[in-house]
Formats: C-alpha cells, structure tokens, sequence
C-alpha cells in the first residue's frame, strides 16, 4: 500500500514538473510576442532577453523528469531489443545507475551554483533586470533533481522486477504510432 501512495506522489510530481515545463514554454512565447510587438511600438521590452533565455532553459530541465517517464528520450532500443531478456535487465540496470550518478552530480552542481548565487547576491551582468540569478539558476537544480528521483524510481522498479515506466510508456506510444498508421 506505501508504494502506492508514493507511485501517485511520485506521477504527480513528474507532471506538474512537465506542466510547469509547459508554462515556461509559453512564457517564452509572451515575452518574445511582447518584443516584436514593443519594437513595432518602439518600446523595448526591459529584460526580454534574459527572461525568454531562463524560461527556455527552465523549460528544458523541468521538462526531463516527465519526458522520461513518458518513454520519449532518446534510447539504444536498437541494441537493447537484441538482448535476452536477463541481459537487458543488467544493461538497463548499468545504463540508469549511470544515468543516475550523473544527474546526481548535475544537480549538485547546479544547486551548489544557485546557492552561490543566493548567498552573494548574484545579479545578471547585462540586461536591464535585476532578477537575483539563484532564481533561474533554481529550475536547473530542480529539473536536474527530479530527473535522479525519476532514474532512481525507475531503477527500484527494474531491481524489484517489474517493468520500468519509461519502457512501459515507450511500448504504449510505439502502440499508439502503429495503430495510428492506418488511418
């Protein structure tokens, strides 16, 4: 019953992790929408450029946690489909524990950067915004740490023998694309 209660925590945290990625991507969609039309206006629009840069950056790594969960980065399914079934629990075993260590040291980094950042008040050398940079810096540490809890989470579930939900999700989209060929 605990591991159902976390399953549900952990699936929430992947997509509102996902959800907020979402937004951010519309974010940069406004602020690059209120660029071109305050040039038109002839008014520029303070700090545009850091804002759409750190909304595309919070995009992509609070992203990666859901799009690993879904089944849709990018993986060596050619060499893993060849490989009996015992060999590819040890090569998926081998390929998450390393993904995980180094989403662990990613995300250590970022957030030893972003608290750098914090404690010395850190603010963006160009740009018109004076946004604190252990803001943006933040969605980095935090897309990066959910991305280890979204390996260790799939690797607990490989080494309890069942099936991990990145190759459950890959296996329903690859089910969905053919039965999407037809029409």
């Amino acid at each position: 019953m605990k591991f159902t209660a976390m399953r549900k925590i952990l699936d929430l945290i992947y997509h509102y992790s996902g959800a907020l990625a979402g937004l951010c991507t519309l974010a940069v969609f406004g602020v690059v929408v209120a660029q071109v039309v305050g040039r038109e206006l002839g008014y520029l629009v303070p700090g545009a450029d850091n804002l759409a840069s750190w909304f595309c950056a919070a995009a992509a790594f609070l992203a990666m946690a859901h799009t690993f969960q879904q089944g849709e980065m990018v993986q060596v399914g050619l060499l893993v489909e060849q490989l009996s079934e015992a060999k590819r629990k040890w090569f998926e075993g081998g390929a998450l524990c390393m993904a995980l260590a180094f989403s662990i040291y990613v995300s250590h980094s970022a957030t030893m950067y972003a608290r750098v950042s914090y404690l010395t008040n850190e603010l963006p050398q160009s740009g018109t915004l004076a946004l604190p940079l252990w803001i943006p810096q933040s969605t980095f540490a935090l897309g990066s740490a959910l991305l280890a809890v979204a390996l260790l989470d799939n690797l607990i579930q490989l080494l309890r023998g069942a099936v991990p939900a990145y190759r459950l999700a890959a296996q329903a989209n690859a089910e969905q694309a053919r039965g999407g060929e037809g029409m």
